[in-house]
């Protein structure tokens, strides 16, 4: 995956999770801001985004940009004050996810929620790799891109968030799916796909789901 595309996804699959009427829109990670600046209604568009190539093309799309970590961006952040705060494939990247949901939450203001997603760890072509071909090959992307520093299932993010005091209001799979074809791999991917799903009676059909999407609100 090349820098422009990696930095440069509008992620039309989470727009459904968007709640109306946000005003004030926080994104982390928000890359070169195509998400955000979709959003239709918004009066404040916040990034926070350490790439600072992607950071220069956000700013032409943002309210405002702020080129670091989000742990260095805290003190630019104003508290209680976004309505939603947008989260797409950034918390596997950070050293401590615990930390950083309890801490978001501070953040957000009355109402907001957050809205996100996160590598399926369990993506049966990974998993297929794991059991069978008995390897965990770190890639420049997907989900054992060489920068994640965590690992979740749906079981996980739900922990995470329950944990963190976020009320979870939906949270369901999104991309992947079984894709047959002609080529050995293919064929082998799909055929363990398909047989985990139906030996388990559905219970594995978390497998074919390459990212969960998730919208949660603070509990206060």
């Amino acid at each position: 995956m090349t820098a422009i595309s990696y930095y440069g996804q509008s992620r039309e699959e989470i727009m459904s999770l968007i709640p109306p009427n946000r005003r004030r829109i926080l994104e982390i990670g928000c890359g070169e801001g195509l998400f955000s600046e979709k959003i239709t209604g918004a009066e404040e568009r916040w990034g926070v985004e350490p790439n600072e190539a992607a950071a220069s093309a956000a700013k032409g799309r943002l309210t405002r940009v702020i080129n670091k970590l989000f742990d260095e961006a805290k003190p630019d952040l104003p508290e209680q004050y976004f309505d939603l705060v947008i989260c797409n494939d950034v918390i596997e990247h950070m050293t401590n996810h615990d930390k950083f949901l309890n801490e978001i939450k501070n953040y957000i203001a009355p109402g907001g929620v957050i809205v996100g997603s996160i590598p399926n760890v369990r993506y049966h072509k990974n998993l297929f790799n794991v059991l069978f071909a008995k390897d965990w090959e770190y890639t420049d992307s997907g989900i054992l891109d060489r920068t994640h520093f965590r690992f979740f299932t749906e079981k996980s993010l739900r922990r995470s968030l329950s944990s963190a005091g976020f009320v979870i209001e939906e949270l369901h799979g999104v991309n992947g799916g079984i894709e047959f074809g002609l080529s050995k791999w293919k064929l082998a991917y799909s055929v363990f796909a398909v047989l985990s799903i139906a030996l388990s009676f559905g219970y594995f059909g978390d497998i074919k789901h390459l990212q969960f999407a998730f919208r949660a609100r603070p509990g206060r």
